[in-house]
């Protein structure tokens, strides 16, 4: 019974082509176009004309050895068009410019879709612009084992009393004791003011020429020549994160999120002076009560200053204590506080072992 109706399904469709086409015919009775092309590689001429033998195909240019829509062009018309677009003449124009100019004389080879298909099958429809390159930008990897050897730095904005009016905190943090060792609010972003609050913060702590690697990321004022060219005479390297990747400055983005989870944040300051009041309370709280969880539960103030050891051995005296009073609480070995870091990282490479103090 299928072969019956594979058979009429034929026949119908034979009988439409001549009429319709073979794309409306095949639509009609419900035949992929495919299934009557692959049943006649080459078109059946209308009833009652002559047959003429089919002219010859090339294979395809993909290989399969299969033949060619009946309409292609034939391997020789193929290798004319190339000989045409390779031509001195036409070899820098575009196939929509030897289309037209070819259709000005008189002459049509083929549409314009097909010669660039023709150049596509061969790489040659590529941009030959040189277009410029970019080397990846390299992945900072910083350490430090004492204060003042890498300080972070970056810049916030603080909500002002109306909508889109912004206050810009500096802030400068040493990354060994989270230190804030410069901050600044200021009613812009400049480069001006950085560099002020570099060179004043550098004085301070009495840096030396060659001993700092200041690290930001890659804004307006970070990145900006004036700070470049002050970092270059104090003698201070500079470092900078990645594009688009924050995690290359962890301690400012945490510092400043410490800065805006506190309960008294409030959504919006006053005026300038209400925010540099609660900044300078903030800091102040920060630097020298704030038990910091990544320096053993210290005060940045005490590690970046020395105290941190004669303060861990005292914890350590309580600790001990309290073991010789009841050592039954203490199941698997005597307590001990927390060690401090003997580096910090910043982008620590892979298998490198952190020693602790």
């Amino acid at each position: 019974m299928s072969a019956l109706i594979t058979d009429a399904v034929d026949a119908a469709v034979d009988e439409l082509v001549p009429l319709v086409g073979a794309k409306a015919a095949c639509e009609a009775v419900g035949l992929p176009r495919a299934s009557y092309y692959r049943a006649r590689p080459v078109a059946q001429p209308p009833s009652g004309q002559a047959s003429e033998p089919p002219p010859a195909v090339a294979p395809s240019p993909q290989g399969g050895g299969g033949q060619q829509q009946p309409r292609a062009l034939t391997f020789g018309e193929r290798e004319q068009v190339l000989e045409v677009l390779h031509s001195e003449r036409f070899a820098d124009a575009a196939p929509a410019t030897v289309y037209a100019t070819l259709l000005d004389e008189g002459s049509y080879l083929c549409s314009e879709s097909t010669m660039y298909r023709l150049l596509r099958e061969r790489g040659e429809t590529g941009d030959r612009r040189r277009h410029a390159t970019h080397p990846a930008k390299v992945k900072p990897e910083l350490v430090a084992s004492a204060p003042n050897t890498v300080w972070s730095w970056d810049i916030t904005k603080l909500h002002g009393p109306a909508k889109w009016t912004y206050f810009y905190l500096y802030v400068i943090l040493d990354i060994f004791s989270r230190y804030p060792v410069g901050w600044m609010v200021a009613s812009r972003e400049s480069a001006t003011l950085a560099e002020r609050l570099i060179t004043s913060a550098v004085r301070q702590q009495h840096v030396d020429r060659n001993q700092l690697t200041l690290h930001a990321d890659r804004g307006s004022s970070m990145a900006s020549k004036p700070v470049a060219f002050l970092l270059a005479d104090l003698g201070v390297t500079k470092s900078h994160s990645r594009p688009h990747v924050s995690n290359d400055n962890p301690y400012s983005e945490a510092q400043f999120k410490t800065l805006k989870y506190r309960p008294d944040f409030p959504d919006r300051f006053g005026c300038i002076e209400d925010a540099r009041v609660f900044c300078d309370r903030f800091f102040g709280w920060y630097a020298h009560e704030h038990r910091h969880s990544g320096i053993g539960l210290h005060t940045p103030a005490d590690v970046h200053y020395g105290r941190a050891p004669a303060i861990r051995e005292a914890r350590n005296r309580v600790l001990d204590a309290a073991y010789q009073a009841h050592p039954e609480r203490f199941v698997r070995q005597p307590p001990e506080p927390p060690r401090l870091p003997g580096t910090v990282w910043i982008n620590k490479p892979e298998g490198k072992e952190e020693p602790a103090q």
